[in-house]
């Protein structure tokens, strides 16, 4: 009986050592979170791939040929990044179970590169509430850095709206004190945005906003009607913010009524050299020429850029790793920027890889050397400031591309 007892108190210490062993381990390794292998990330994110605004997807395109370049080179301390896009049609309704399905069926790491200010705003309290980052939104709209303290697990990337828009407003204070200005705009958080930072950058100017037209992009068939509205109050300039088809339609329904303004143009939605080109008509449309836009990437069609080492790698990277896609595509360019700042990021927050872990680095990241943003334009977050990108140039459409002139803006957000 006694041997007995003492080789039970000895199976029970061993069983006893092998589990405090193995919490101990799993202590010191930390347990995996989901999409994330000793060989692999999982990225996912929603883009309209089909419909009005499916000209976005080669964002998506950019951004998976730009990962492909980093797996053929060995991936992110070891390990190889999957990217998988599903298609909303920039539709917010779609983008909500879609992003379960990526996050509760997919089990990925992050939502990554989600495009549309609606899409993102629909899913941003679920993301949070399951302290999954959604990394790098695909707008640039205001809140996603503004109101980081109540959503941690989100942060956006490319200048704000209101920040864009601000630089119109002082562009057009300073040049044209005495513009009249129509504004077609979207009507959501990123069409209000970017009206809002205009009538800012317009303050204390005799330079004022006369007359606003909203759409709607999933039921305004066209805004033509929108346009002659803008028309007949007179004004002497023409702010499009708007989603690219519907910047082509604006354009050709001023012509149609013979109305000739000045346009102002929002880049980060509407303003790709494709965009432009087809708005244009193929230069039938002479309202484009002259069109002000802002930038902050590179344009693989601005000459200044062709021996740029940027510029080059993006060649060299599409046509590798995405053949057949079209080079002066300009959102290829915006793809590959947010790519390498994820990539970036990735590789700071370390080999144990975790959620906490990334976010500690997107809470207080420096990046300079973005081989496809502008010089002098560095990706920054710290303390209160979470807006990563808050430079940006001015730039015009002339003979069928943009030409950037002048000097840096900076806008310091409130």
């Amino acid at each position: 009986m006694h041997r007995k007892l003492t080789l039970i108190l000895l199976a029970l210490a061993a069983s006893l050592a092998v589990g405090v062993g193995a919490a101990i381990a799993g202590t010191a390794g930390g347990k995996d979170d989901p999409g994330i292998t000793p060989k692999s990330i999982l990225l996912g994110g929603t883009a309209p791939l089909t419909g009005l605004a499916s000209s976005y997807s080669s964002i998506s395109k950019g951004a998976e040929a730009y990962f492909k370049y980093v797996n053929a080179r060995g991936g992110i301390n070891g390990r190889m990044i999957t990217y998988k896009v599903l298609d909303d049609g920039y539709n917010p309704a779609q983008t909500v179970p879609l992003t379960r399905q990526l996050v509760e069926q997919d089990k990925v790491f992050a939502i990554f590169n989600g495009l549309g200010t609606e899409s993102n705003l629909a899913v941003r309290p679920y993301l949070n509430q399951a302290k999954v980052p959604q990394l790098f939104v695909g707008s640039g709209g205001t809140t996603f850095g503004r109101d980081y303290a109540q959503y941690p697990d989100t942060i956006g990337f490319q200048p704000t709206y209101q920040a864009e828009g601000w630089v119109y407003g002082k562009y057009l204070a300073h040049m044209a004190p005495g513009a009249t200005i129509a504004v077609l705009f979207q009507k959501d958080d990123y069409g209000k945005d970017l009206l809002s930072g205009l009538k800012r950058g317009l303050q204390r100017s005799n330079a004022k906003v006369i007359a606003a037209q909203p759409y709607d992009p999933l039921t305004s068939p066209d805004v033509s009607g929108q346009i002659a509205k803008l028309k007949a109050s007179g004004a002497d300039t023409l702010a499009i913010f708007a989603t690219p088809a519907f910047v082509a339609q604006a354009y050709a329904a001023a012509a149609k009524l013979g109305w000739k303004p000045k346009h102002v143009i929002n880049n980060s939605v509407g303003a790709s050299t494709s965009t432009m080109a087809a708005a244009s008509d193929g230069g039938r449309n002479k309202l484009v020429a002259g069109t002000i836009s802002i930038a902050y990437l590179k344009d693989p069609n601005d000459s200044q850029w062709a021996k740029d080492k940027g510029m080059k790698l993006y060649r060299q990277i599409l046509a590798k790793f995405a053949p057949g896609e079209d080079p002066a595509d300009s959102l290829h360019v915006y793809g590959m920027a947010v790519a390498w700042t994820a990539v970036e990021a990735l590789r700071k927050a370390g080999s144990n890889l975790t959620r906490a872990g990334l976010l500690q680095v997107l809470n207080k990241l420096t990046l300079t050397g973005n081989p496809f943003l502008l010089p002098g334009i560095a990706v920054k977050t710290a303390g209160k400031d979470h807006f990563p990108i808050e430079q940006m140039v001015l730039q015009r459409w002339v003979n069928g591309a943009w030409k950037s002139f002048g000097g840096l803006w900076t806008y310091r957000s409130e």
